[in-house]
């Protein structure tokens, strides 16, 4: 694709810069992510796309913003069970789709309006609920703590299944392999998560 020249606009902005990066990064991976490849994707000279976001930092935040956006929150429901539940499905299912933009997610502080939106709606019917202040608090990090460990494990391309146990070395690991056959499963992921929302229900 020709290269315009530095300072010509050719159509861009932010929202047609940030659609390419992900596009980019779920074609190729992060690592070989940068803004000389993607201002060759665009067509323009680096320095353009320096017009509308500030550096490379910048835009992973962007493309992390981007994808969660793709999150639905259940806004119709008061419930913060059914919220956070809503919430943790969607994610996963972002995940899946963007398994390359993912680590971005898992690794980075993620402060953009659209993430605190979804914190402010689950927390808010946490309160109403009458959780306690600090159960509410510590539900982020227990929340998105579970689901960024669990997706990175399962969407990873080199994720794989439970290992062959050897039963004269790990006699109890092999007797429990039969439950663990389900890996990366939406009935895993629900089970796991039933876990989580029992243990911070319990605590409140």
């Amino acid at each position: 694709m020709a290269r315009r020249t530095r300072g010509t606009a050719a159509g861009l902005d932010r929202a047609r810069i940030t659609t390419t990066a992900v596009t980019l990064i779920d074609r190729d991976g992060l690592d070989r992510f940068g803004v000389r490849r993607l201002a060759d994707d665009l067509g323009v000279d680096p320095m353009s796309i320096y017009h509308h976001i500030k550096g490379k930092a910048a835009l992973l935040d962007a493309v992390s913003e981007s994808v969660l956006a793709e999150v639905t929150v259940d806004a119709s429901s008061a419930d913060w069970v059914a919220i956070a539940r809503h919430t943790a499905h969607g994610y996963r299912e972002m995940a899946y789709r963007h398994p390359r933009v993912f680590p971005l997610l898992a690794t980075r502080a993620q402060t953009s309006p659209v993430a605190l939106a979804a914190l402010e709606h689950l927390t808010t019917a946490m309160r109403e609920a009458g959780i306690p202040d600090q159960v509410v608090a510590d539900t982020p990090s227990i929340l998105f703590g579970f689901l960024n460990g669990h997706l990175l494990a399962r969407t990873r391309e080199d994720a794989t299944p439970v290992p062959d146990f050897d039963p004269r070395t790990h006699p109890t690991m092999t007797a429990l392999a039969p439950n663990l056959t389900d890996f990366g499963s939406t009935e895993e992921f629900d089970r796991m998560l039933d876990t989580v929302l029992k243990g911070i229900a319990q605590a409140g």
